[in-house]
């Protein structure tokens, strides 16, 4: 199969470009993330009900990945439980050669098509789960056998690719197609296909927990409050919600731990 994500470049000579030049075309390039990630809206929809659906009913999402693909998954699923208040293991990251892999690539660790599935049994993962595969090239073995074991033990599967009519997606029950095209730098989807995917990844997670009620009106009412800015912060919206003056908001923040819970506690008090 031909491979967008692996075509030659729009641009030749970069070496000679001044830096001002090279930053112009890379911003160029990255506008048309965003009108490759519209084109997918259905797609991701049809994702994100399924893992709603799964996760009211007590499962959890997992990413898996290999290279920049899992990393972005790691990093999306580390990022639920401070911005939604989740618990660690909603939303799992796994990346093909262990958490080691995150900082320094782990050699054909991506090749093993048994591993996934091996590395998500240290979750007792069951067919209420949820398994999305990240892949830009949508080739990935590590993505595609979990993939297809998970199909096979009755969980739902998804994928995040950046190439039309991939094995990933031809394994996925739920695939996201996002075209991004030729990279920048031949064949470096850290680039453009990493931002299509990230911007997937925020739009699925973060779906899921407003429609999950991890959201009210626009605010992280239930986010950790795990450092000085996040409780300024909490502090603040409890002002807003309950119009107390700062200080006994943020003592009725200290006290209750969470803006859901102070402004519940004010009200339940009137």
């Amino acid at each position: 199969m031909a491979l967008t994500t692996e075509k030659e470049s729009n641009y030749n000579n970069l070496e000679q470009m001044p830096a001002g030049e090279l930053l112009k075309h890379i911003n160029d390039e990255d506008k048309t993330v965003a009108l490759a990630v519209e084109k997918a809206l259905p797609q991701i929809e049809a994702l994100v009900n399924v893992v709603t659906e799964r996760m009211r009913a007590g499962g959890r999402l997992f990413y898996i990945g290999a290279g920049t693909s899992g990393r972005l998954g790691v990093v999306d699923a580390s990022e639920c439980p401070p911005t939604f208040g989740v618990p660690f293991d909603w939303v799992v990251g796994i990346i093909a050669g262990g958490d080691g892999a995150i900082r320094k690539a782990v050699e054909f660790a991506e090749d093993d098509a048994r591993q996934a599935w091996l590395d998500m049994q240290a979750y007792h993962i069951n067919n209420k789960d949820v398994v999305v595969g990240i892949a830009a090239s949508g080739t990935t073995p590590y993505v595609i056998g979990g993939l297809k074991a998970a199909n096979e033990h009755g969980l739902a599967t998804g994928c995040i690719v950046c190439n039309i009519g991939s094995p990933v997606a031809g394994v996925a029950q739920y695939p996201v197609e996002v075209v991004s095209g030729a990279e920048f730098v031949t064949g470096s989807t850290r680039m453009k296909a990493g931002t299509a995917q990230k911007m997937v990844l925020n739009m699925l997670s973060t779906t899921v927990m407003i429609q999950l009620g991890r959201v009210k009106g626009h605010k992280m009412v239930d986010m950790q409050l795990s450092n000085n800015k996040l409780i300024d912060r909490g502090t603040r919206m409890v002002m807003n919600e309950t119009g107390l003056d700062e200080a006994t908001a943020a003592g009725l923040l200290k006290e209750t731990g969470s803006v859901r819970k102070a402004v519940d506690k004010y009200l339940q008090g009137k």
